[in-house]
């Protein structure tokens, strides 16, 4: 498994991954991937202290079907218009 590191060219497995490689990954901006995140359109990261990250697996599997809304907080953005 791979990734796109901060430099852009792709590195091997990483299990976390930071926002700017995860906008990397799906071509946007850092700004947009947070708008995205705020509009529940992308897995929710993991906190760790002060630090978020997102799990490269489940990025990766996310792209694979589609980018779909995560499930887990599907029924939440209906409830918040």
């Amino acid at each position: 498994m791979s990734y796109v590191n901060g430099s852009g060219e792709e590195t091997e497995h990483a299990s976390l991954i930071t926002a700017v490689e995860f906008a990397r990954i799906i071509k946007v901006s850092t700004r947009t991937l947070w708008r995205l995140r705020s509009a529940v359109r992308v897995p929710e990261p993991m906190r760790l202290g002060g630090l978020v990250r997102w799990q490269y697996a489940e990025i990766k599997k996310w792209i694979a079907e589609g980018c779909p809304i995560p499930a887990a907080r599907e029924n939440e953005h209906r409830r918040n218009p």
